[in-house]
């Protein structure tokens, strides 16, 4: 027993988080305009996922920023499922 507390918290110790941001604006925005969770198989060898920021903010001139991001449960689902399910979110902010 006192083995697998040790993995996992092993395991746990590994998932990461990670966060990439693009500037479009220096505007500040206060929340996301869309939120969505893009799932990936297999660590997501050889898939794109996309989001279309002009068409959401109606508008490529009204684009601040958007994020992609691996949140802490989102490492920790695909070290659960090895590596099989790895979902993310993309946020995309909008000039009001």
């Amino acid at each position: 027993m006192n083995k697998l507390c040790v993995a996992a918290l092993l395991a746990l110790s590994l998932t990461g988080c990670a966060q990439q941001t693009f500037v479009m604006k220096q505007n500040q925005v206060g929340a996301a305009t869309k939120t969505t969770s893009q799932p990936f198989f297999v660590s997501g060898i050889g898939q794109r996922k996309s989001i279309d920021a002009a068409q959401v903010c109606g508008g490529q001139e009204k684009v601040n920023r958007v994020e992609v991001q691996q949140t802490f449960v989102n490492g920790l689902l695909s070290v659960v499922t090895f590596g099989i399910y790895t979902p993310r979110e993309a946020r995309v902010y909008c000039a009001i």
